[in-house]
């Protein structure tokens, strides 16, 4: 046997138990730095999410505007027709 190999069973269990802190503390590293990263790939992504959706209620105002403007009302669907030539 080595001279580093446990001798007796509270050497063994004083090698296991380091062991595995030393396991848990990587294990805790590791899990700090995912949460991490998802909290700050969140954050990116919801800040990119809220800027969008307000670009497009901005678009879909403009364009409800520019269809006043036009006279152009939006019936069902997708069709649409010059207000001044309805029926």
């Amino acid at each position: 046997m080595a001279e580093t190999d446990p001798k007796t069973v509270q050497d063994l269990t004083v090698v296991v138990q380091t062991l595995l802190q030393q396991m848990q503390d990587k294990f805790q590293t590791m899990s700090d730095q995912i949460i991490g990263r998802n909290i700050l790939f969140f954050s990116l992504n919801s800040a990119e999410l809220d800027d969008m959706s307000c670009r497009i209620d901005d678009l879909e105002k403009n364009i409800a505007d520019l269809m006043t403007q036009a006279g152009v009302e939006e019936l069902e669907g997708e069709n649409k027709t010059p207000a001044a030539n309805k029926s």
